[in-house]
């Protein structure tokens, strides 16, 4: 087997799901400039990986994320230029439902970034609905690593019985998996409290990337019940989950006050000191900054016991992935 690039992966990425996307995060080609200004940023401060998947982007505009990390990565001429990672995630679509149809995905991926993909990851496991399905497609997923078409294999929404089922398959072909990404916040400690997925993956030595750090902006502390709230999905999150979450904003703010830092960079770092890369998303170069200001300090245990003692308290969480497995 040809000497493999090995993937490194920095303390942070970013996340591209907005990119593209009008239904959710009312997406409009008008924002590219925008975004190609995050990118630039994001990459010039060590925000050296991006996260997106081919089904980004609405209708006519799915593999919109991967189109524009494409175009930018390809114009982009500043410091850490060699260090851009990107990872995406191909979708356990019906109809996908052999090796081959992954491969393909994956090359589609590719002629939308303009470059070979370089870190593939299985979107979600059909393990809750169609379990039969899964084991083509993470064949598929091998077959891409070892003809050298992808730099590495990595899994999303996966928990640790369907993990470890994954790897056993993968290391009987010398497959390793660098990363496995998962709905992980001071709203979503699910996966990792619960169900003990960051024990399995340090045992198995792969690295756990939290999406949604930010919890679709309900810890940036921009949002108060009696204030304007977003459209849609997230407007309705607010609604459900703010009530119950004052004690845990109260606490960011005061660490964030104390530190001199904002609400969301405090729920970021908590991510990275639970040894997480937070993806946290970004729309405009002000936010990016402001995710990046997570970065060069860490909070310390006394900080992060009173945080996990006011995300405990919450009674009402982020609503689960659906094609989160155990």
């Amino acid at each position: 087997m040809q000497t493999k690039q090995k993937i490194l992966l920095p303390k942070m990425g970013c996340g591209t799901w907005a990119w593209g996307n009008r239904f959710l995060w009312g997406y409009n080609e008008s924002m590219d400039e925008e975004l190609q200004a995050v990118f630039n940023l994001c990459v010039s401060n060590g925000v050296t990986l991006f996260d997106t998947g081919d089904s980004y982007g609405t209708g006519k505009l799915n593999g919109r994320s991967e189109q524009l990390l494409g175009q930018f990565s390809q114009l982009y001429q500043g410091a850490n230029k060699d260090s851009i990672c990107i990872a995406t995630k191909l979708a356990a679509y019906p109809w996908r439902l052999t090796r081959q149809s992954m491969i393909s995905a994956c090359k589609a991926s590719a002629a939308r970034l303009g470059k070979n993909v370089d870190l593939v990851q299985m979107h979600w496991s059909t393990a809750n609905y169609a379990p039969w399905q899964e084991g083509a497609l993470l064949d598929g997923l091998a077959d891409l690593y070892e003809q050298g078409l992808v730099k590495g294999v990595g899994l999303s929404n996966y928990g640790p019985k369907r993990l470890k089922w994954v790897h056993q398959r993968f290391s009987d072909r010398q497959i390793p998996i660098v990363t496995l990404q998962v709905q992980y916040s001071l709203l979503s400690t699910y996966p990792v409290t619960e169900l003990g997925l960051k024990d399995v993956c340090d045992e198995l030595g792969i690295k756990l990337i939290a999406y949604s750090p930010l919890a679709l902006g309900l810890l940036t502390g921009k949002y108060s019940e009696n204030g304007s709230l977003p459209k849609g999905i997230r407007g309705l999150a607010c609604k459900q989950l703010l009530p119950g979450m004052r004690s845990l904003l109260e606490c960011l703010r005061e660490i964030a006050a104390f530190r001199n830092k904002t609400v969301s960079q405090v729920a970021i770092n908590w991510c990275i000191c639970k040894e997480t890369i937070p993806i946290p998303g970004a729309k405009s170069a002000a936010q990016a900054r402001d995710n990046i200001g997570a970065l060069g300090w860490e909070l310390d245990s006394g900080e992060i016991a009173e945080l996990d003692k006011a995300a405990a308290s919450v009674d009402k969480k982020m609503v689960q992935n659906i094609f989160q497995t155990r």
